[in-house]
């Protein structure tokens, strides 16, 4: 397995900050409203206190921050999303009609899919999934611990067994090649997550389904766009799982999609969206096949997506841009490492831009005292993810009597005592976020985030004097 310099960019992180709320306070002093394009914010003029300008005093200790303006505001929208909407609203259809289908078929063309089925969002999308491939009751998902926690609650909403498997820090995806000593006579799948963006080693985790007869179902919520082998993600596995919540690259607020090739089982992902009727049945045909649940998504969704979709290719191009050159910068500081990609990631979506801090170059700089460094130097910047594999929201599942009957508590002793995911420990405090509206702003955005950074490192020695005073 081998992979190559370049930087990868959900909710949930630790210091009490969740990624929404993040992600909202950028919008709100953002200065990309309605009616802009992302044109207009790449050719949108260096700012007066850039790096050029800024005191070489660290912010926070009275110094002149690198930047006042904010980053790109999110999300970006004009008259195409309003039209989109009045012509829903003037059509009288609100619920699943044309413009689900037509959403559907462009996203099945832009990602080579063959079926496209449109969901209420990107849990909803795992859990048709997971439903139609027939994960029950007794069945382990081998999942990874670096993730939002929706991968994990389809899981355990089907009563089935997560199976954690270490990260792989240089990358910050599950480690492919620990999956198969995780693999038991109970397994009876592998979902990888595309994380923030960039993909999982699919080749590896591919070959193990094939030749252990293991379903792949590919959570690609963060990766719109992105490839593997020059192939979009998402189309490789059973069925890929998308979602287009407020924060993503492709948004309608929320919203979810199901991608496979093949045809019985998008009848069957169908049914489980659509509390178990299927694609022929007519409004008085009350019969029924399998157990599905109302996952739709709404004819407002849909349009809004489908005007979004628009924009979608020209920022992707510029995160691609913005991130190779950020990832140029960040890799001269001692103590930064931008997270890798493997060899086959041929395309990083870039939700979100993720690096390592080493605090031992930084003076021992707490990483929480970085993050509030740079946010004075108008960088804002988040930690990620904490061990999802140490959350209590799993022993408050495994004690309940639905899995208390299902699962021995030998069977469960066994789990804790293999839950042990050291890698991903380190990584959760090693981890700092960068979303994806910092890489749609023009190149100087990227000179200011590391001039922000090379202050920080240069005041650290202060910043620990200030912070140990404290």
């Amino acid at each position: 397995m081998s992979i190559r310099r370049g930087a990868t960019l959900q909710d949930g992180v630790d210091a009490g900050v969740t990624r929404r709320g993040f992600i909202g306070s950028i919008v709100a002093a953002g200065t990309l409203g309605s009616g802009r394009s992302i044109t207009a914010a790449v050719r949108r003029p260096a700012q007066a206190a850039s790096s050029t300008g800024a005191s070489n005093a660290a912010a926070l200790l009275g110094g002149t921050p690198v930047r006042r303006t904010p980053f790109p505001s999110w999300p970006i929208s004009d008259a195409k999303e309003e039209d989109a909407l009045i012509r829903v609203i003037r059509s009288g259809r609100w619920n699943r009609g044309e413009n689900v289908a037509a959403f559907e078929s462009a996203y099945a063309s832009m990602t080579g899919a063959k079926h496209c089925l449109a969901t209420a969002n990107g849990t909803s999308a795992l859990i048709a999934s997971l439903s139609a491939l027939g994960i029950g009751p007794g069945d382990e998902v081998i999942v990874p611990p670096y993730t939002f926690v929706a991968t994990i609650n389809a899981v355990l909403l089907l009563r089935a067994l997560p199976v954690f498997v270490d990260t792989d820090t240089d990358t910050f995806q599950i480690d492919a090649r620990k999956v198969e000593r995780a693999v038991t006579g109970n397994t009876k799948m592998i979902l990888p997550v595309h994380l923030g963006g960039s993909s999982a080693d699919l080749d590896t985790i591919l070959e193990i389904g094939r030749r252990r007869r293991i379903s792949v179902v590919e959570d690609a919520c963060q990766a719109h766009l992105a490839e593997w082998r020059r192939r979009k993600v998402g189309t490789y596995g059973r069925t890929g799982c998308f979602s287009f919540q407020a924060s993503k690259n492709l948004n309608s607020g929320e919203g979810g999609a199901i991608l496979t090739d093949d045809d019985d089982l998008i009848e069957k992902c169908y049914r489980a969206h659509n509390n178990s009727r299927g694609r022929q049945n007519t409004g008085d045909d009350f019969s029924y096949r399998n157990i599905g649940a109302n996952l739709r998504l709404t004819e407002f969704q849909a349009a809004l997506l489908t005007a979004q979709m628009t924009r979608l290719e020209e920022q992707a191009r510029t995160r691609d841009a913005n991130a190779a050159h950020l990832t140029k910068l960040l890799s001269q500081i001692p103590g930064i490492t931008p997270a890798r990609m493997y060899e086959g990631c041929t395309r990083n979506a870039y939700h979100l831009y993720m690096f390592r801090y080493d605090a031992s170059r930084f003076a021992g700089l707490p990483r929480a005292a970085f993050l509030k460094a740079l946010a004075a130097e108008g960088i804002p910047a988040q930690a990620g993810y904490t061990p999802l594999n140490k959350q209590p929201f799993l022993e408050d599942a495994f004690s309940a009597p639905g899995f208390r009957t299902i699962y021995s508590k030998a069977r469960l002793d066994q789990w804790r005592a293999q839950n042990e995911c050291p890698q991903n420990d380190r990584l959760c405090t090693e981890a700092v976020w960068l979303v994806q509206t910092m890489l749609l702003g023009p190149r100087q955005d990227m000179e200011d985030i590391a001039q922000a950074v090379r202050k920080v490192q240069a005041a650290a020695p202060q910043l620990v004097k200030t912070t140990a005073a404290r």
